[in-house]
C-alpha cells in the first residue's frame, strides 16, 4: 500500500519525503515537480518571504532515468534559508539564543509547548509551520503522476475569500489548471476576482487576515473506490482526515455538505436513472460518493481554512516563563494564503484518491495498475 512520511522543520536543512508503494515504470516528471512546488507559493495576499524561500529539489533513490524502481521514492527540498538560521536551528548540541517564550494564539504553540514539556515555542513551530506542506507536495505530486497514469487527475478552485463567494455551480473542469493558477486568487469564476483581492487589500491596510473556502475536484475516478464495509476505508471519511490534517483547515464537506443537512430527503439526493441501457445520474449532491464508495461521478469536497493566527497587530497572549501579560511573537505573515491552501488541498485529495485505487487494482508495474483500471472501465460500461 502507498505510504509517506516526512521530516525536517521549517528553518532547518530541508524537509525529506519518503514515498512507499509505488510501482514500478511510472514516469516522474522533476521540473514538473519543482513547478508544482512553485503552485503552492501562489496567491494574492502572501508575505514577502514567498519571494524568499526556494525549493531546491534533490533526489535521493527510488528514481532512475526519470522512472519509479519499485523501491521508496527519497527526495529533499533544500532550504535556501539554512545558512541564516543554522545557529538557532543547529541540530548539534547547544542552545538556543533567542528562546520564544509568548505563544501566538490559534497556532499549535501553546499546546505543543504543553505536551513536551518544552519552555521554547520553537520547538513546536518549526515542525507545525506551513512549510511541511513542501514535503507533503512532494508526495502529492507523485500520487497526481500516479493518478494520471489511469486518466485520474485532481484540481482546487477558490470559492470564496473573507466572505465573498462564487455563484455555486461555476466549477473548472481536468483542463482547466492554468486558468485557474491565473487568477491571483485562483478563482475560476474572474468576475469574482475584484471583490476577492479588494477583501485581501482591506485586511492588510487593517493589519488582519481573512480565510476562506476552496473546493476540490477528483476527476476520472471509477466507481468501487474506496469501502461500504470497513469504517477506516470509507473514501469520504479518509478524504475528511486528509484535509483536516492540511494548516488551518477547520472544516470540511462532500459534496453538498452542509447545505444538505437543510434539505428535504426527496432533494437531498442523486435520483439513478437509465439512459441508453445505462444508469446514469443527473445531479451530483452527493460529491461522488455513496456509502463510502465512488460512484463515477466527479469526486467533490469543499474545505474550510480559518484566517491566519499570526498577524501584523499580534493577539495577546502570556510569557510562559514568567506568567506575565505579553503579546504573541510575530513570525513573517501571510494576509490570505487561501489560494495556495487550495493547492495543499490538492496534494492529500490526490494522495487518498492515488491510496486507494491502488488498494483496488494493485500492481506491481504501472502498467498492470492501468490495465487493472481500464478492465473495471470496461465493466462500468454495460453496468
Amino acid at each position: 500500500m502507498l505510504r509517506f512520511l516526512t521530516a525536517g522543520e521549517s528553518h532547518g536543512p530541508g524537509l525529506v519525503t519518503i514515498v512507499e508503494g509505488l510501482p514500478s515504470g511510472l514516469g516522474v516528471d522533476l521540473d514538473g515537480l519543482a513547478h508544482e512546488l512553485a503552485r503552492r507559493r501562489l496567491g494574492h495576499g502572501r508575505g514577502k518571504r514567498m519571494n524568499i524561500e526556494r525549493d531546491e529539489l534533490e533526489p535521493l533513490g527510488g528514481l532512475r532515468f526519470g522512472k519509479t524502481l519499485g523501491s521508496p521514492v527519497a527526495i529533499v527540498v533544500r532550504n535556501t534559508e539554512w545558512p541564516r538560521w543554522q545557529e538557532e536551528m543547529d541540530p548539534r548540541q547547544g542552545e538556543p539564543k533567542r528562546p520564544l517564550t509568548t505563544p501566538r494564539p490559534g497556532h499549535a504553540d501553546l499546546a505543543g509547548m504543553q505536551k513536551h514539556g518544552s519552555y521554547d515555542a520553537r520547538n513546536v513551530l518549526e515542525r507545525a509551520s506551513a512549510r511541511e506542506t513542501a514535503a507533503r507536495t512532494v508526495a502529492g505530486f507523485l500520487a497526481k503522476q500516479f493518478l494520471g497514469a489511469a486518466g485520474a487527475s485532481v484540481l482546487s478552485h477558490v470559492v470564496s475569500i473573507g466572505g465573498i463567494a462564487v455563484e455555486d455551480g461555476v466549477r473548472p473542469g481536468p483542463d482547466d489548471r492554468d486558468a485557474v493558477d491565473a487568477s491571483p486568487v485562483r478563482v475560476f469564476d474572474r468576475s469574482m476576482e475584484t471583490a476577492m483581492m479588494e477583501r485581501i487589500d482591506r485586511a492588510h491596510a487593517e493589519r488582519d487576515s481573512v480565510g476562506g473556502v476552496v473546493e476540490l475536484l477528483g476527476f476520472g475516478v471509477p466507481a468501487g473506490v474506496g469501502s461500504h464495509v470497513h469504517w477506516d476505508r470509507k473514501l469520504d471519511g479518509l478524504l475528511g482526515g486528509a484535509l483536516m490534517s492540511v494548516p488551518a483547515i477547520k472544516a470540511v464537506e462532500i459534496g453538498d455538505g452542509f447545505g444538505s443537512a437543510g434539505r428535504s430527503g426527496s432533494e437531498a439526493h442523486d435520483e439513478i436513472e437509465v439512459e441508453d441501457g445505462v444508469l446514469t445520474r443527473h445531479t451530483d449532491r452527493a460529491g461522488g460518493i455513496e456509502g463510502g464508495v465512488s460512484t463515477g461521478q466527479t469526486i467533490r469536497a469543499r474545505a474550510a481554512m480559518k484566517p491566519l493566527s499570526t498577524l501584523m497587530r499580534p493577539l495577546r497572549s502570556a510569557d510562559v516563563v514568567t506568567k506575565e501579560p505579553a503579546v504573541a511573537f510575530r513570525e513573517r505573515s501571510d494576509v490570505c494564503a487561501v489560494p495556495a491552501a487550495g493547492v495543499v488541498c490538492e496534494q492529500m485529495v490526490a494522495w487518498v484518491l492515488a491510496s486507494e485505487m491502488q488498494r483496488v487494482f494493485g500492481g506491481d508495474t504501472v502498467d498492470e495498475f492501468v490495465e487493472a483500471v481500464e478492465r473495471r472501465r470496461g465493466r462500468l460500461e454495460a453496468f
